[in-house]
């Protein structure tokens, strides 16, 4: 989107009713809907939503970056934060490197995003991917879960799809936080003052909270990217059978309270296997393969 058509949705997702803004505001959600509609032909499961584009990408982008280096930088301060020869770590960039190349076939923006990878010290089940590709993962859910490459995978797939489908900014534009992240505001929001790096210390992207169909649609694209980067897309099913099994009898983590229950998960991730399956034996195979962390 050009920086006249930015400036458009920025007038009008902050207030502005007149009919000339109108105007201008329905012209450039056509015209942004158009590349999309194309793309979504072509792949479906890259279908991404015209109401993100009330947004400016580069203003959530601006503003994620901030947050993910001020969460580094607490977590750095906890000694939460893996160094670079931390095998796990390598791990997740290895894995990371093989699946990126294929983002950009499913949003363009991709290719200006500065991917990074960390790991944080903390028992949460959790990852994500902030917009701009800022990646993290939590150690509790390797050494919990005890997750093969594939289940890795399978995870980070899926997390990256969330921000190559634009779900945060989508969320935002329908949201309250609209106004915060138009204001360029990068607050982070302090989370209580348990233990962990992750119950301290959050942000308004980690906070968010997608819809199902949301989770549904990061899940599709995750086996996709998953199976193209040479990972078995049936490793879904095993991740899920474990993340049950983790959960059983607790309230869901957080990361968790807004997805399909397990066993939907699983026959929708079953369904889909015969349409991904080609797509993993056509890929080449990792040359590197790592080993669980040990359990906490």
């Amino acid at each position: 989107m050009n920086e006249s058509a930015e400036f458009e949705l920025a007038h009008a997702a902050r207030g502005c009713g007149c009919a000339r803004h109108g105007r201008r505001l329905f012209s450039t959600l056509l015209a942004a809907a158009a590349p999309m509609a194309a793309l979504a032909a072509a792949m479906p499961e890259c279908r991404r939503s015209v109401a993100s584009n009330l947004v400016p990408a580069a203003t959530v982008e601006n503003s994620a970056q901030q947050q993910y280096v001020a969460l580094l930088r607490e977590a750095s301060g906890q000694h939460a934060l893996a160094s670079a020869d931390n095998a796990q770590l390598q791990r997740l960039r290895y894995i990371a490197e093989r699946m990126i190349p294929f983002t950009a076939e499913c949003n363009e923006r991709a290719r200006q995003w500065r991917w990074e990878v960390n790991l944080l010290g903390s028992r949460q089940l959790n990852a994500f991917c902030m917009p701009g590709g800022k990646i993290a993962f939590f150690s509790g859910i390797l050494s919990q879960l005890q997750l093969s490459d594939d289940e890795v995978a399978i995870i980070m797939g899926h997390e990256i799809s969330h921000a190559l489908l634009e779900h945060a900014r989508e969320r935002m534009a329908k949201g309250a936080g609209t106004q915060l992240l138009l204001r360029g505001g990068a607050a982070l929001l302090g989370l209580g003052q348990a233990g962990d790096i992750a119950a301290q210390y959050g942000s308004q992207f980690l906070a968010l909270k997608f819809s199902r169909d949301d989770e549904s649609q990061a899940d599709a694209l995750g086996l996709v990217l998953t199976a193209r980067s040479g990972y078995d897309p049936r490793a879904g099913v095993s991740l899920w059978r474990k993340m049950e099994a983790a959960t059983r009898g607790k309230a869901p983590p957080q990361w968790l309270s807004t997805h399909p229950a397990g066993p939907t998960r699983i026959k929708d991730i079953e369904a889909r296997l015969p349409a991904v399956l080609p797509l993993f034996e056509a890929a080449p195979r990792p040359a590197r393969h790592f080993a669980p962390p040990p359990r906490a």
